[in-house]
């Protein structure tokens, strides 16, 4: 067996993926970096920079901190907004042979919806949808922390679009199956999760949280045995399927990630150790399938075979 004989595409909610690496929203911007090292249609998917309304510059720093096998980030998604990408970075993406996702954040799920319309106008692929934003309406409560405001996103974006949606999970909750199933509940097409874990670091000289922000988002090869367990949470329960991410950082991990119930994976702060490395783990899929004889990627979603 050789890499003519093995099929590595994948057909998610209707798009097809050459290969099931995607790179994780916020760590490939909107690929204009990465593609100096390669071309970037290598990629099964990219998944964008999140993206607001309206352009945000961000919180200020500093907003980044390096933990033991990762990093903390209260960037506080900086981007141009959706108006810009839509003129600016959609057309330098779409000369490129891969799919492109978009990533969206809201305070209300007006400003959800808002943005769906726009980007399903413009023809984006995939709308991922993040609900890791502080419901202004609700006290400032995270719409993904609670089912109520899950359902009230999902419906409000379902209700705007023309293409595939799937709802990037918090795993900053006490039951990710149930955040799961409201999703999919209220018309999801998929979910994608984990999202960063909510962690704190503090400057022993100065006795202060060393981001500005006091916390920020955990991510990196740590998390990736509480991802890998969310995912297998939630591919079990639900019948749409699941982009798995959250401190993949080679084939190895993206393996034990479809095992676990993935049909997709994402690739995120590794590409800052290694901008090489979503083609890496690409190569690494590849072997394995080769060496273990397994003709087609599809047959590893979901095969855990539990004690």
């Amino acid at each position: 067996m050789n890499k003519t004989n093995i099929n590595t595409k994948v057909n998610f909610i209707g798009v097809s993926f050459k290969n099931p690496v995607v790179t994780a929203s916020g760590t490939f911007g909107f690929g204009r970096e990465y593609n100096e090292f390669y071309d970037i249609s290598k990629l099964g998917g990219i998944c964008v920079k999140g993206l607001t309304l309206n352009p945000r510059i961000g919180n200020k720093p500093p907003r980044i901190a390096e933990t033991p096998m990762g990093m903390l980030n209260s960037v506080g998604l900086q981007n141009p907004g959706v108006d810009a990408f839509i003129k600016e970075e959609l057309p330098f993406l779409r000369k490129f042979d891969t799919v492109v996702i978009a990533n969206i954040s809201g305070n209300t799920a007006d400003e959800y919806a808002q943005m769906t319309e726009k980007l399903s106008h413009a023809k984006i692929d995939i709308i991922e949808v993040n609900v890791s934003c502080p419901n202004v309406k609700q006290g400032g409560m995270a719409f993904g922390t609670s089912v109520e405001g899950i359902t009230e996103v999902t419906k409000a974006v379902m209700g705007k679009t023309t293409v595939p949606v799937m709802v990037k999970l918090s795993p900053n909750v006490t039951d990710i199956v149930s955040m799961a199933k409201a999703a999919e509940d209220a018309g999801a097409d998929a979910v994608s999760l984990i999202n960063t874990l909510l962690a704190m670091r503090i400057d022993t000289i100065t006795k202060k949280p060393i981001l500005n922000n006091n916390v920020g988002g955990l991510s990196g090869g740590a998390v990736f045995p509480v991802a890998l367990r969310m995912v297998w949470q939630v591919a079990s329960a639900l019948k749409i399927p699941v982009l798995g991410m959250g401190g993949i950082s080679s084939g190895n991990d993206a393996i034990e990630m479809f095992l676990a119930g993935a049909s997709l994976i994402a690739a995120g702060t590794v590409c800052f150790d290694d901008p090489y490395a979503p083609v890496k783990i690409i190569n690494e899929i590849e072997d394995y399938m080769i060496n273990n004889s397994i003709s087609d990627i599809n047959e590893l979603t979901g095969k855990v075979q539990l004690n």
